[in-house]
């Protein structure tokens, strides 16, 4: 396959796990209870970012495993066990991710908040596309190890 659209895509995948990381560690100076405070108020008395800091490690994990998937495909080696490992890798890490938010939702929802409508909407939002990540990452390894099995049998029987 082609170098240029992988390095591209992994390119992509390098710039969104850097957006993220900035936004996480800009955003919390923003708004809230954080607003204008100073990073030892915001970092070390605030439980729930630091829930959502911890919530960040299967999104980072996951953003790796792409990345590495990807080089797998740029060196031909797409129909390996390598390639069905971190598939799965890459679906533990969206159920992990489904898990977090349903937790930081229930938290949020728990509290003293007029903002609930928005929670669930953005909770609805990104777990759909952590499932649906799931989903697709579950179907590719079950293709990719259908066709490993296949060709092993085949080499067995020539």
């Amino acid at each position: 396959m082609k170098q240029g659209p992988i390095i591209f895509l992994q390119v992509v995948i390098v710039l969104i796990g850097l957006a993220a990381l900035a936004l996480m560690l800009w955003e919390p100076h923003l708004e809230g209870r954080n607003a204008g405070a100073d990073l030892a108020t915001i970092y070390l008395h605030d439980p729930f970012l630091a829930y959502v800091y911890i919530a960040s490690i299967p999104f980072f994990v996951a953003l790796y495993h792409a990345f590495t998937l990807l080089g797998h495909i740029g060196h031909n080696e797409v129909f390996s066990s390598k390639s069905v490992k971190t598939l799965k890798l890459i679906k533990y890490c969206a159920i992990l991710i489904v898990g977090f938010i349903a937790g930081g939702v229930a938290i949020l929802l728990l509290g003293e908040s007029d903002d609930r409508p928005p929670i669930l909407a953005m909770g609805t939002l990104m777990s759909f596309v952590s499932i649906v990540i799931a989903t697709a990452a579950a179907v590719f390894e079950r293709l990719l190890q259908s066709a490993i099995d296949i060709k092993s049998e085949n080499d067995l029987t020539v």
